[in-house]
């Protein structure tokens, strides 16, 4: 009879890992890949020994993350903010097959220009942790570690998507910017379909980005 409790027992925690009713581990670290406690969390962050997907902490520097004491030219932001992904896309890719790149928008200290990036196979995603921390861009040093990530549809924000979230940049789930279609076209090729959630993987053969650097 205990072998079969501890059974149960063992399927009802698997059940719930990473849910609200998991009194150990964060469910804002499982599904989101960060939390606004840190490391002052009650729950446990149990960071990845293997994922596809890797995160840039803080990478992309927002413009509306910083004191503007004079209003942003919104067309200039998104012009950088597109050369910014390409550049990371193609850099990334010289690691391995790209799946799906997203940068959010939010404003918490904790989730601020932080960039996801998921790979077709975990070889990829720790080949390019192992390589770019140490790197530098735009003179800002590279922090890159394993995410527990790969399914962004849970991740992100289902209200931001329908102008609809009222918590605005302080919201716990990711809002991602968004990229124009004819982007995603150049950099994943023929194979993007725009009625799929994600494009089809395509490694660019474009080489290293212009803002990184070491």
């Amino acid at each position: 009879m205990s072998g079969q409790t501890t059974g149960a027992g063992a399927e009802f925690l698997e059940q719930i890992y990473g849910t609200e009713k998991d009194r150990v581990n964060c469910p804002f670290y499982y599904k989101i890949g960060a939390c606004r406690h840190g490391d002052r969390c009650s729950r446990r962050h149990n960071k990845p020994l293997f994922s596809q997907s890797i995160v840039l902490l803080h990478m992309w520097q927002n413009p509306h993350a910083m004191n503007n004491l004079i209003p942003l030219d919104e067309e200039k932001v998104t012009e950088n903010y597109l050369e910014f992904y390409e550049d990371v896309f193609s850099e990334l890719s010289t690691y391995g097959d790209i799946e799906e790149l997203h940068v959010v928008e939010n404003l918490g200290d904790h989730m601020v220009g932080n960039v996801y990036v998921k790979f077709v196979d975990e070889e990829a995603a720790d080949k390019a942790v192992k390589a770019l921390n140490g790197r530098f861009y735009a003179g800002r040093p590279i922090m890159a570690e394993l995410s527990p990530v790969t399914d962004f549809r849970e991740a992100r924000c289902r209200q931001h998507e329908q102008n609809e979230c009222t918590r605005g940049g302080g919201c716990n789930f990711m809002h991602l910017k968004k990229i124009p279609r004819e982007l995603k076209r150049k950099l994943w090729g023929d194979r993007y379909d725009s009625r799929s959630p994600s494009p089809a993987p395509r490694r660019s053969g474009s080489g290293g980005g212009g803002g990184f650097r070491g």
